[in-house]
C-alpha cells in the first residue's frame, strides 16, 4: 500500500509557499490587512447549487447538541468584519464543499478571499488583475460582458432569449442531456456557459466576464443600469474558472429575501433547507460598507502557474488520500 504518500511533488510545495509569499506581499503593498475567521459557523450558504458539510458539537454553553457546517467560504464572517469597520481585508484559508473530486476540486481546497471598500465590480476585476500579472505572468486580461461573450460566441442574446430559443442552442451545441425542456432558464444558461463557453474562452490571457443575468446574482448588487444583470464577475483561463467576484449587496432585508428564495428552490428540489446566517444579517442592518469583494482559488492558480493538469498534483494529500 502506497496510499499514505504524498500526491504532490516537493517542487509544487516549495511553488506553494512561494506563491502564497507573494500573494501576501502584493496585499502588504496595497496596506489590505491579513485576517483569519472562523471556519465552523451556526448558520451556512442556502444556494441550492452548494451543499456544505455538517457536523455535531456536543459542548455548546447550554449543553444541548448544536449543528455546525464547515464553512464553503469565509465570505458571511469577512462581512462581518466590515460592518466592524475593519477596513480592505484579505484572507487565505481552507473551505470546504461537499462534492466529488474532478481535476479541478478537492472537497477540501485553499482560497483566497479580499474586500475592497470603496470599489465596485469594475475597480476589483482590476485588481485581480494585476494578481494575475503579478502571480502567473499573464498579459493584462480581456473584459467582456456576460450579454456580449454570449453574443459573440453563440449568437443569442441570453438576456432576451426564449426557452426555445435556448433549446435549440442546446441541440447545436450538442449538449446532451435529459429532459432539457424542463430546466429552467438559468440552469439551461449555465450549461451553456459552462460547455459551450468556458472551454474557449480566457486560453491566452485572463477573460473577465461581468454582468450576469439578476436571476443569478447571488450576493451581488442588481445593475442601477440595467436591472436585468447583477453587478457580478467570473474570471476564466486556460479552463480554469479562478475567481468570483460582486459589487457588494448591502440591503439586509433583499439579502433575507434571497436566502429565503434559495431555500424555497431547495424545498421544490428535494433538498434539506439550510438554517441563514442572522449574525450576518445582523451585521448588514448595522451597515456594510460600500464595497467590492472576490474569492479566488489559491489551488487552482498554482495548478496554472506550474502547469499542473489535476488538482491532487498540487494538494498534498487529496480527500481520496486524507
Amino acid at each position: 500500500m502506497n496510499d499514505w504518500q504524498p500526491t504532490s511533488s516537493h517542487d509544487s510545495r516549495i511553488a506553494r509557499a512561494n506563491l502564497l509569499r507573494s500573494i501576501r506581499h502584493f496585499f502588504y503593498t496595497r496596506d489590505v490587512l491579513e485576517v483569519e475567521t472562523p471556519l465552523l459557523s451556526s448558520g451556512t450558504v442556502t444556494d441550492e447549487h452548494l451543499d456544505a458539510f455538517l457536523t455535531k458539537f456536543n459542548h455548546s454553553q447550554d449543553g444541548a447538541p448544536v449543528d455546525l457546517y464547515l464553512q464553503t467560504s469565509p465570505e458571511f464572517a469577512m462581512k462581518r468584519l466590515l460592518c466592524g469597520q475593519s477596513g480592505a481585508i484579505y484572507q487565505i484559508c481552507k473551505a470546504f464543499r461537499h462534492e466529488g473530486e474532478g481535476r479541478w476540486h478537492n472537497p477540501e481546497f485553499t482560497m483566497l478571499e479580499w474586500y475592497r471598500p470603496g470599489f465596485d465590480h469594475h475597480a476589483l476585476m482590476q485588481e485581480v488583475d494585476a494578481l494575475l500579472i503579478e502571480t502567473l505572468g499573464t498579459d493584462a486580461g480581456e473584459i467582456i460582458s456576460y450579454q456580449d461573450v454570449f453574443k459573440f460566441r453563440l449568437g443569442i442574446d441570453p438576456l432576451t432569449a426564449t426557452d426555445e430559443m435556448l433549446l435549440a442552442k442546446m441541440a447545436d451545441c450538442n449538449i446532451d442531456i435529459s429532459s432539457p425542456e424542463q430546466l429552467d432558464k438559468d440552469s439551461k444558461l449555465q450549461l451553456l456557459f459552462s460547455m459551450a463557453i468556458e472551454p474557449v474562452i480566457g486560453q491566452e490571457r485572463p477573460c473577465f466576464v461581468f454582468g450576469f443575468p439578476a436571476s443569478q446574482a447571488s450576493l451581488a448588487r442588481i445593475n442601477k443600469q440595467d436591472a436585468r444583470t447583477a453587478d457580478r464577475f467570473e474570471v476564466y483561463f486556460k479552463g480554469a474558472e479562478l475567481a468570483n467576484g460582486f459589487h457588494e449587496l448591502s440591503d439586509a432585508s433583499e439579502q433575507q429575501l434571497r436566502f429565503e428564495q434559495d431555500n424555497e428552490k431547495r424545498r421544490k428540489n428535494g433538498q434539506p433547507v439550510k438554517p441563514i446566517d442572522t449574525r450576518f444579517l445582523s451585521a448588514l442592518e448595522n451597515g456594510l460598507p460600500h464595497c467590492a469583494g472576490v474569492a479566488l482559488g489559491i489551488d487552482r492558480l498554482l495548478m496554472l502557474k506550474i502547469g499542473a493538469s489535476h488538482i491532487q498534483e498540487v494538494l498534498n494529500f487529496p480527500v481520496s488520500r486524507a
